[in-house]
């Protein structure tokens, strides 16, 4: 499997992937990915650095995630109802996961972040794009699926960060409210992670 990290492709991407597809709603839905026929579609955030940690606290690697977020990217139609017919597939392909599959198109973000959490949001130009502007730099994380069916790790700042449980803000965003409010809550069901400046 192709391990693409930003900074590296030594054995901690490996661990992560290798990590990641233990949980087995990871893997199932790594495995659907490339039938939801979404551009640039990845498998982002929680579901895996949430398993990493479930890993390291040698709780089930599903334990306390909230859903499983796939991103995908596609600017030429901004319509909710272009996105929703998106989410009724992905519904469709994952019907069976007894877990909450949540779909978003990226190049749409924009139109919502700002009255849902009371910030500007520029908009963005890749599905890359918008994991690197979430709150906390070590969860800058996400997996797509090649062409050729191998998995490609993606991952702003490095790994090194999230396997030292290290709660960082993330350089890219402006928002310390949002970050320690997200931090705090990761904290309260992963106590071994560490707020840091």
């Amino acid at each position: 499997m192709l391990v693409a990290d930003l900074f590296s492709t030594d054995s901690l991407s490996a661990d992560f992937l290798a990590t990641v597809l233990q949980n087995p709603y990871n893997a199932q839905i790594l495995q659907r990915l490339p039938d939801l026929q979404a551009p640039q579609a990845h498998l982002a955030a929680g579901c895996l650095f949430q398993t990493v940690w479930n890993s390291q606290c040698q709780r089930p690697l599903t334990e306390n995630i909230l859903d499983y977020d796939v991103f995908y990217f596609d600017a030429s139609d901004l319509s909710w109802e272009a996105e929703d017919s998106v989410i009724q597939r992905a519904a469709s392909l994952f019907a069976d996961l007894p877990v909450k599959v949540e779909v978003r198109n990226q190049a749409r973000v924009h139109l919502w972040y700002e009255q849902k959490f009371g910030y500007a949001y520029s908009p963005l130009t890749s599905c890359r794009e918008g994991v690197d502007r979430f709150l906390i730099a070590s969860s800058c994380v996400a997996i797509s699926v090649q062409a050729n069916g191998e998995y490609d790790v993606y991952s702003t700042h490095g790994l090194q960060a999230l396997y030292d449980g290290q709660l960082r803000a993330n350089p890219n965003l402006a928002s310390n409210t949002m970050f320690l409010a997200k931090a705090q809550s990761y904290q309260q069901r992963w106590p071994h992670l560490r707020i840091v400046a």
